[in-house]
C-alpha cells in the first residue's frame, strides 16, 4: 500500500500505471531526479496537489493487482 511516506520511485515501480496517475496530476515525476528521495507527500504540496486524492487512485491500482 502507497502512503504519503513512500518514495514516488517506490510508487513507479510498484506499478506501471502509476505513471498515468502522476501524469494525470501533472506530476512530472517520471524524469524527475527527485522522485529518488521525495515522498508522494512532499512532491503533491509542492505541485498543490491533493495527497489524499492522489493516493486513493495509486492505491486503487494495488487493489487491482492484489484482486488477482
Amino acid at each position: 500500500m502507497i502512503n504519503k511516506s513512500t518514495p514516488i520511485i517506490e510508487a513507479l515501480r510498484s506499478h506501471q500505471e502509476a505513471r498515468e496517475v502522476f501524469a494525470k496530476y501533472g506530476m512530472g515525476c517520471i524524469g524527475c531526479m527527485g522522485s529518488l528521495t521525495e515522498t508522494i507527500e512532499n512532491c503533491a504540496k509542492m505541485h498543490d496537489i491533493d495527497v489524499e486524492a492522489l493516493l486513493a487512485e495509486l492505491n486503487s491500482l494495488f487493489q487491482e493487482i492484489n484482486k488477482s
